[in-house]
């Protein structure tokens, strides 16, 4: 058998590590181990779920402050800046629409226009570029909103150009001032009008943006007070076990806190949503449609006229083949669109003083259309002057009267489906008032009861 040499035979042993060279722990670990001693206690116990305790309610009153101011600032959003420009980006459509019909008129009237007349022409433009201004000032940088308003902007004095040379041709007996009026009333049928029911669809989905971040459920708040006070009445279960004592004063004092807290949370934000859902059912719902409405009048109105002035230069192939004049089946359908924009109008007013002025407007165009017909039928037989002036106002009963009347009621109903919107929306909103700053002093305040409750029962131990 081989011998083993004898330094392969030799058990070497670790020279021994010299004092103060030991590897260093880490601030964690000791920081653990120190933890973990002091659970094996019980002072140690009670230091760890004070501690632990007044984390847990100060996060929930922070979370509660902070989802709540956003849902307050939403619901602020909603009442002073997403609505209004909504309905500024409404009253462009509409201004826009209303100039294209004043225009129409006036070119039809001739040398025999109103100076109310031109008035209103001149007040819809002015107006028109006056909510551009503050649209665009309340539009982001970039924003397809600030896109279209700057689109907008540029053509209106286009459009503007193009009418202020159709009545000067007009005035002097030159027939292509008809030519120029039919490129502006294109430049707003096919550009203006169009981009301006972009820009109130956009403020719109911004409108339904702000409903529902002010309407979202807290439900990290919520979740958050929740296990606070699941703790909270653990912690004081356990002080019963212990030491036969029903009530610790300071554990008691952070669980009512909290428990008002949260109890602030949820009745505040139902009274909140309950507020922001009436604002938009009875208010943003009847707005929108009122809005439809008087656009279809408008546009109504300026097919009218413009059928006289076009005299059926302008057709339209139907599906079955036959083949109409353009303008007057426009007159058609928008007549047909506002009856029944003013039927769920009707519908959606919750009391009478909403639904009066609807019914009136119903009633005006029922007569309107009585009397655009009597002047489709004398422009048919060849008597213009008579169907012109039906329509302008030289007859008796002219449309003009007819839409006149639709448009003031209409106007009426706005104002007060407005009314009904802002009151309701505020009462949303200051339902929320105070709830932010309030939880988190609750808060603090549930925080020093748990600190000083488990405190006096550290006192114990001295």
């Amino acid at each position: 058998m081989p011998s083993v040499p004898p330094q392969l035979n030799r058990i070497t042993t670790p020279a021994p590590t010299p004092p103060g060279t030991e590897p260093r722990r880490t601030a964690f670990a000791e920081g653990f181990d120190r933890l973990r001693a002091a659970a094996t206690t019980e002072p140690g116990r009670l230091r760890i779920i004070g501690a632990l305790l007044a984390l847990l309610v100060v996060a929930f009153g922070a979370i509660a402050a902070w989802q709540m101011t956003e849902r307050a600032a939403a619901a602020d959003d909603v009442l002073n800046r997403s609505q209004p420009l909504t309905s500024d980006a409404a009253d462009i459509y509409r201004s826009l629409a209303d100039a294209n019909t004043a225009a129409a008129s006036g070119y039809l009237a001739g040398l025999q226009e109103k100076p109310a007349m031109r008035q209103g022409y001149e007040t819809d433009i002015r107006t028109a570029a006056a909510k551009l201004v503050t649209a665009a000032a309340n539009s982001e940088p970039g924003s397809t909103s600030a896109n279209t308003i700057a689109e907008l902007s540029r053509l209106l004095p286009e459009y503007k150009g193009l009418v202020e040379t159709a009545r000067a041709n007009n005035r002097q007996g030159y027939p292509v001032g008809g030519a120029y009026l039919r490129a502006a009333n294109e430049m707003m049928q096919q550009k203006m009008l169009p981009a301006a029911q972009k820009l109130h669809q956009t403020e719109n989905q911004r409108l339904r943006d702000d409903y529902a971040d002010a309407k979202s459920f807290p439900w990290a708040a919520a979740g958050l007070g929740v296990l606070a006070l699941a703790a909270l009445a653990w912690a004081q279960q356990r002080n019963y076990r212990r030491t036969n004592r029903v009530l610790n004063h300071g554990l008691v004092t952070a669980t009512a806190a909290s428990t008002v807290v949260l109890l602030w949370l949820t009745v505040g934000h139902v009274i909140a949503r309950a507020g922001l859902n009436d604002s938009y059912d009875h208010g943003v719902r009847s707005l929108n449609v009122l809005h439809e409405a008087r656009i279809a009048s408008l546009t109504a109105r300026s097919d009218e006229n413009l059928t006289l002035v076009r005299r059926g230069a302008d057709t339209k192939s139907l599906a079955d083949g036959t083949v109409v004049d353009a303008y007057e089946w426009g007159y058609d359908k928008e007549i047909d669109d506002l009856g029944k924009a003013l039927t769920r109008a009707e519908d959606l007013a919750d009391d009478s003083a909403g639904q009066k002025p609807v019914q009136d407007a119903n009633g005006f165009m029922k007569v309107w259309k009585d009397r655009h017909r009597e002047a489709r039928d004398d422009n048919n037989s060849g008597n213009y002057q008579a169907a012109r002036d039906r329509v302008i106002g030289a007859a008796k009963e002219p449309t003009s009267v007819c839409f006149d009347n639709v448009d003031k009621a209409l106007a009426t109903a706005l104002k007060h489906e407005q009314n009904e919107f802002r009151q309701a929306a505020s009462d949303g909103r200051d339902s929320l008032t105070g709830l932010p700053t309030g939880a988190a002093v609750l808060a603090v305040l549930a925080a020093a009861g748990a600190v000083l409750g488990i405190g006096r029962r550290l006192s114990e131990y001295r």
